[in-house]
């Protein structure tokens, strides 16, 4: 019922208490267990059975059955006003306490399902004990353990062989049949310097829903003129290089099939070059590459590969291999073709990936030196915890930087942040190239990790960043189930909280590559323009 990273509608509340419910009855199980098993107990037992009347025990249990729904619709009334303070805290309108009243019906029954699931285990492993009792002789501790790993075996079996096999099934088919649908409104484009196009080496219809929203896309030539102070007649199309899962078989043919994009079209003669790891979806948020050609004045190329079509949270658990494939891959292929032209005439080589993209971005890269080595500015946006570079430079950060905002080496290479101001501090010099890391403190993709299960992280020991409440605590095992679940809801607040990001592109990717002569005054005006 404690607050969390972000506000849960109802019955997101009523998973999470209905789940620490019925673990709550089972510790509770277990401890009475042991001391049933333990001789004074029983004998202290017999004792208050023997010498409680039978009206007073009576009454305990009205008491018990009274003051239970009682005391949940007293805790859902607080957590309600918890629900509402952190929704306050990041912009979002209150919900009354009323409709939160709902939750406690469906709290009963998460928690009554899990607790006859746990019931179902425990009387195979009985059965499977008396069983190997009385017709194979097994003696009784050999045949409880047997058993119990029968029970457990059964159980595993049927979630991967059966459940879980069924649900990728399904997902799979689901999510298939819309990556080859092509969105309402959009139709092929008819620009050279677009993937899909007449002229491009990958077909329209091979690059996915997510694909043809990217190369169908972009600012228009006014807009871009605007932004960068320019005549219109200036302005350079934009290259958006796509290549789909379908457009070619394995990663090293699609990253080839890339490179050939950018050849047809010119763009290793652009300012600008991005290589971007889409998300699970083959997604990339437009508001980057949107950025980049706004200040450039077109003159930019962005180039990206589709690895999977499943949402980023199911691959983040099937595909991360695949991500990981693909960044490396891509990344890899680019740069051997931009280092045979020569140094003077080279585009700017930047990086990108967003969630599960900037995990498989990173796999390009060894650590540090080799990002300055290889890349002219990288910006990884939402990264999750799991993330290897991020993972190390937090960990190593400077003593006393907190968790939610660190600073590694004096902010010499490496930032960290959420807006302008936090990604110009420390004010010391920032050497080029810059990779940068946009994240949000109410941003579960980046907080959430298994090892809150049981340990409490320096996120929730240190002061609460932005937009988290004060009142959030780490408690074992709640914890872990409450950020699981925000993770679904990740991207329902405002921008610039959660996983919401776009707001900050432009002025990140300023701070990586701003045109030569760059000014204050174009960064208002380029603002101006994306609004």
């Amino acid at each position: 019922m404690t607050p969390s990273l972000l506000p849960r509608s109802w019955y997101f509340q009523a998973v999470v208490s209905g789940i620490s419910a019925a673990i709550g009855y089972g510790l509770t199980c277990l401890v009475l267990w042991g001391l049933r098993r333990w001789g004074r107990w029983q004998g202290w037992s017999a004792w208050l059975v023997e010498h409680t009347h039978r009206r007073v025990r009576l009454a305990g249990w009205v008491v018990l059955i009274v003051a239970v729904p009682v005391s949940l619709l007293v805790v859902l009334t607080i957590a309600s006003d918890w629900q509402r303070e952190v929704r306050l805290l990041i912009g979002m309108p209150p919900e009354t306490s009323a409709g939160w009243l709902r939750a406690a019906p469906a709290i009963v029954v998460v928690a009554v399902l899990l607790v006859l699931l746990a019931r179902g285990v425990r009387w195979i492993a009985r059965v499977t004990t008396r069983f190997l009792r009385r017709r194979v002789r097994v003696p009784q501790r050999p045949a409880q353990v047997v058993g119990v790993l029968v029970a457990a075996a059964l159980v595993v079996g049927l979630v991967e062989g059966v459940v879980l096999r069924w649900a990728l099934s399904a997902a799979d088919a689901s999510f298939s049949v819309a990556n080859d649908e092509t969105p309402e409104g959009l139709s092929a484009p008819q620009l050279e310097e677009r993937s899909g196009s007449p002229e491009s080496l990958a077909p329209w219809d091979t690059l996915g829903s997510e694909g043809q929203k990217f190369v169908a896309g972009g600012p228009s030539r006014a807009r871009i003129a605007e932004a960068a102070g320019i005549a219109e007649d200036d302005v350079t199309v934009p290259i958006r290089a796509y290549v789909g899962l379908e457009s070619a078989d394995s990663p090293e043919e699609r990253a080839d099939l890339a490179v050939a994009e950018l050849e047809r079209t010119g763009a290793f003669d652009r300012r600008v070059l991005a290589v971007v790891t889409t998300t699970g979806t083959g997604w990339v948020n437009s508001a980057s590459p949107q950025a980049l050609e706004l200040v450039h004045g077109g003159d930019t190329a962005t180039v990206a590969t589709q690895y999977s079509y499943l949402p980023s949270w199911l691959s983040f658990i099937v595909d991360r291999s695949r991500a990981a494939a693909a960044g490396r891959t891509l990344f890899d292929a680019v740069y051997d073709r931009v280092q045979q032209i020569p140094e003077a005439e080279r585009p700017q080589l930047l990086v990108y990936g967003e969630s599960l993209g900037s995990a498989g971005s990173e796999a390009a890269f060894d650590g540090l030196a080799d990002i300055r080595a290889r890349a002219d500015g990288v910006l990884w946006v939402g990264p999750p915890n799991s993330n290897e570079l991020w993972s190390a430079f937090v960990e190593r950060r400077d003593p006393g930087s907190p968790e939610v905002d660190p600073e590694y080496a004096g902010g010499l290479a490496v930032r960290f942040g959420s807006d302008v101001a936090e990604l110009e501090q420390p004010d010391e010099p920032w050497l080029e190239p810059r990779v940068v890391y946009l994240m949000h403190a109410s941003d579960p993709i980046v907080w959430w990790s298994p090892d809150l299960l049981f340990s409490r992280p320096d996120w929730l020991v240190e002061p609460r960043g932005e937009g988290v409440s004060p009142a959030m605590s780490w408690y074992p095992v709640v914890t872990f189930w409450q950020v699981t679940v925000d993770m679904a809801n990740a991207q329902s607040p405002p921008d610039g909280y959660g996983h919401n990001y776009g707001s900050m592109m432009l002025d990140a990717w300023l701070l990586i590559s701003a045109p030569e002569g760059w000014t204050d005054a174009d960064t208002d005006r380029a603002r101006e323009v994306v609004g």
